[in-house]
């Protein structure tokens, strides 16, 4: 039978947080998105309501959903910062009413070391930090007094600068180097190995097309050695016509991103994903059989 390239097994790892551990590499696990803002890009206003957002994270368990990912602030480009106590105000009492509500662990996207400490004391067992460490020093801190899991996004310049900067001569190299740079960072702080994920940060100052050579470039990222998550969903980059076509346009990126190596996705629509995850699965499964 003739040889054809296919993408490589993924390799496995163990990700430790506070008080379970997660097997990463066997099946794509999905993270679901699950914003507390008024602003951000998609979603922004729909779950602002704190009961609205509790309803929201038990149907996106319902749905398949293997983490829960809530943000309270926008990175949208051109978005502006939020103040501390805005951030606060619009996480804690979700995170409250979720408190031994749910059974797969919830995940909170901020940079601010005192965000993410309330967080971790009300359940929290991870900090996605949008800005891989480069915002905030103390918040390496606070998610190793809390032993929890984090990870670290590649961001390029900040959401204000972002539509000014020009396309990157070598992408992935860059992002690599980066993304070393952080997780060295997050070693030399105290956190072990076993809690840190990466994140290439498709659309986090990338500009249009460059975003799919980084899809096509992943396994570039194989030597920092440690799990990956990827968050196409609904970036500008796969923007279509109307709404139902900028789905099928992520689905069609999380399937790439699994081939490439993905351990992680991270999404709005579970529900749709979960469909699209379980074929590219499915596939992946098949790469290293015998013939």
């Amino acid at each position: 039978m003739s040889e054809f390239p296919s993408p490589a097994p993924r390799r496995r790892f163990i990700w430790k947080l506070k008080q379970r551990e997660i097997q990463l590499g066997e099946r794509t696990l999905i993270v679901g998105i699950l914003n507390v803002t008024p602003d951000s890009f998609s979603d922004g206003g729909r779950f602002y309501d704190p009961d609205l957002a509790f309803a929201r994270a038990l149907e996106l368990e319902e749905q398949g959903a293997d983490i829960l990912d809530i943000g309270a602030e926008s990175t949208r480009p051109g978005s502006a910062r939020t103040s501390e106590a805005e951030e606060k105000r619009r996480l804690m009492p979700v995170l409250k009413r979720l408190r031994g509500r749910l059974g797969i662990p919830i995940s909170v996207d901020t940079y601010k070391a005192a965000v993410a400490e309330n967080a971790l004391d009300l359940g929290a067992e991870i900090v996605n930090d949008p800005t891989g460490l480069t915002f905030d020093p103390l918040l390496a801190k606070a998610i190793l007094k809390y032993d929890a899991g984090l990870i670290l996004n590649h961001m390029r310049g900040t959401p204000e600068s972002w539509a000014k900067l020009p396309p990157m001569p070598d992408a992935i190299g860059t992002i690599r180097q980066d993304l070393e740079a952080c997780v060295h960072r997050a070693r030399g702080a105290g956190l072990d190995r076993n809690r840190i994920v990466i994140d290439p940060g498709l659309g986090f100052g990338k500009r249009g097309e460059q975003n799919f050579e980084i899809l096509a470039r992943l396994a570039g990222l194989a030597t920092i050695e440690c799990p990956l998550l990827v968050g196409p969903s609904r970036k500008q980059f796969l923007r279509q016509a109307n709404e139902r076509a900028t789905e099928f346009a992520t689905a069609a990126a999380v399937a790439a991103a699994i081939f490439a190596g993905a351990h992680l996705v991270r999404v709005h629509d579970v529900e749709a994903m979960r469909a699209a995850v379980s074929v590219a699965d499915a596939v992946m499964r098949n790469i290293a059989r015998p013939e």
